[in-house]
């Protein structure tokens, strides 16, 4: 779980390196709600790019940024509601866009989730030791971005195989950048890794998205919380909340998922997967081109007990939604659909797993014959900031993108996706899922087995411990702040 023990004499140094760096953490309570932040800190963010290394842009940490790249404040949650014309359903499909968030990715808000307890409780020095962010991606861009507003070295470490953009970006801001072999699906080379750093070096820590518990809470709290106000705004009379779909990456986002369902105790929470490398689905291993969600494991944070769908993606839908969606033709296709001109400017917030999102939940659509008053909510990962590459090599491998690539694209890659290769689990489905995590975290990740249980056998209160774990955080944070008197 996530450990609250005090280091009184690390926290010390912690402190000092805040007042030095003039940083200040924000509570959950304040990225979940920003009318809570300080005045003096919104007045100071009127100056400060979204991007800049500023540490101010921790108060950034949230889904209500003004969605502009510079001096923004707050508003309603962000999202993007996806017309027929786009999906083929008549269910309302809503994503979340996590392009307004610092580096372009909501994944900056879990590596806060992992950092703070740390922090705030000094068990993390940033004086002395250095940050370890294992990725597929997006997760070790946050982390590095985070260590190097407390001047602290990090060590970012993702396959070799993701895009350019990542890497020409982690090289300005991260301490160290680690390739690791293969693609998205190679996860236990990221691990092996770790392991290697941590055992040749005493001045490392880890911060493990795929079993930092910081990474659930912060998802189940913030991003939670914010499909529960976006539903609240786009709910018509009669509409009701159907579930989520995302991506397995971490598990992290799926936390939001366990949220709703308190809510809306029949919603349903699907997960999901490249059909290439179908791990949840047939327990098999492959590689995909669905930058940034990780495989070949179960993660220890993913709450398999209340999960109720798997639904596995071919990557050459995603990369073909990623063309029709970013090329000019696909885009004057789109128009000719009868697209609103407005939803065509705002399609290349998703970026590559935000498209395999979106094709989820198309198929969960088809899948349990939804109408009208059903709404599926999702998530927009990040942009295509990142990909531009993608494109390119695209291009260079298929030729230019016509309107008429773009209506086979379309045909195919949504109105032609159907609901073979998805499941609805039932309660032996899930245990066969939740069973895999014992050969990754037991077997080597030296993780407990009596833990491993107690997630499938006390679920209830395992996993209902962790959400209270916020409010006590948020009053070391408020302790922090006040010792560095920064506020």
């Amino acid at each position: 779980m996530i450990d609250l023990t005090m280091n009184e004499e690390q926290l010390k140094r912690t402190i000092e390196r805040a007042r030095e760096r003039n940083v200040i953490i924000p509570t959950f309570e304040q990225m979940k709600d920003p009318g809570k932040i300080p005045a003096s800190i919104k007045e100071k963010l009127k100056y400060v790019g979204l991007w800049d290394v500023n540490s101010l842009n921790l108060f950034r940490i949230t889904w209500k940024n003004e969605p502009v790249k510079k001096g923004g404040l707050y508003g309603d949650v962000n999202f993007l509601e996806l017309p027929k014309e786009i999906t083929g359903v008549d269910a309302r499909i809503v994503a979340l866009v996590g392009k307004w968030f610092p580096t372009g990715s909501h994944k900056v808000g879990p590596t806060v989730g992992c950092l703070v307890p740390r922090l705030v409780t000094g068990q993390f020095d940033p004086t002395t030791q250095k940050a370890i962010w294992p990725s597929t991606g997006n997760y070790c861009r946050g982390g590095a971005y985070n260590s190097q507003l407390l001047a602290c070295e990090s060590i970012a470490i993702l396959p070799e195989g993701m895009s350019r953009e990542r890497f020409d970006w982690l090289r300005q801001v991260a301490g160290e950048v680690i390739a690791t072999p293969g693609s998205e699906s190679n996860v236990k080379e990221i691990f092996d890794k770790t392991w290697e750093l941590k055992r040749s070096r005493e001045d490392v820590v880890a911060f493990n998205q795929f079993e930092e518990f910081g990474n659930y809470l912060w998802h189940h709290e913030i991003t939670g919380s914010a499909v529960e106000e976006g539903f609240r705004l786009v709910a018509r009379p009669g509409d009701r909340f159907f579930g989520v779909t995302f991506t397995s990456g971490s598990g992290g986002t799926l936390a939001a998922g366990d949220y709703m369902k308190k809510i809306f105790p029949t919603s349903r929470i699907a997960v999901g997967e490249a059909l290439q490398c179908p791990t949840l689905l047939q327990n098999g291993f492959g590689a995909h081109r669905i930058e940034g969600i990780g495989d070949k494991h179960v993660p220890w944070i993913h709450n398999v007990k209340n999960t109720d769908m798997v639904i596995d993606v071919d990557d050459s839908d995603s990369m073909a939604l990623i063309r029709l969606f970013n090329e000019p033709a696909g885009l004057a296709f789109l128009r000719s659909r009868g697209v609103p001109a407005d939803v065509v400017e705002q399609l290349p917030l998703m970026g590559i797993s935000s498209a395999a999102n979106v094709i989820m939940a198309i198929k969960m659509a088809r899948y349990y014959e939804l109408t009208e008053k059903d709404v599926i909510f999702t998530v927009f990962t990040d942009s295509m900031e990142m990909y531009g590459s993608r494109l390119r090599e695209m291009e260079e491998e298929y030729g230019n993108y016509s309107e008429i690539d773009a209506a086979v694209d379309f045909n195919r890659s949504i109105l032609g996706l159907s609901t073979d290769w998805m499941k609805e689990l039932t309660y032996y489905d899930r245990k066969t899922i939740h069973n895999l995590k014992y050969y990754t975290w037991i077997e080597q990740q030296e993780r407990e087995l009596d833990e491993l249980n107690a997630q499938w056998y006390d679920a209830e209160n395992y996993w209902g411990s962790i959400p209270p774990l916020a409010g006590k955080i948020d009053e070391k944070i408020n302790q922090f702040n006040k010792m560095a008197g920064l506020l």
